[in-house]
């Protein structure tokens, strides 16, 4: 069993692989501190949170991070060329 809290200013997020310990954090909290809940996370500080619990999967991704500093330096138009595709040339 194990329980995660991410506190970011005035925003919690939970995980855990238990809802029993899930229910008692959340009673701990509620006793001590006014707090709303705000249903399943989709982000936090800017990381996508991805869960598929038939499956069992769970994920972080950054990509909408990464769009935001590409689109800031201005290269959100660029393209990528893979390094398989390249011509070699001897200089």
């Amino acid at each position: 069993m194990f329980i995660i809290l991410i506190l970011y200013i005035d925003d919690i997020l939970l995980a855990t692989n238990d809802l029993g310990i899930l229910s008692e954090t959340k009673k701990f909290l509620s006793n001590n501190f006014e707090i709303k809940h705000m249903g399943d996370g989709y982000y936090v500080i800017r990381i996508e949170i991805f869960c598929d619990r038939s499956q069992g999967l769970f994920g972080l991704s950054q990509k909408a991070y990464i769009n935001i500093v590409l689109e800031r330096f201005r290269m959100d138009k660029m393209f990528s060329i893979s390094g398989s595709n390249t011509e070699r040339r001897q200089i």
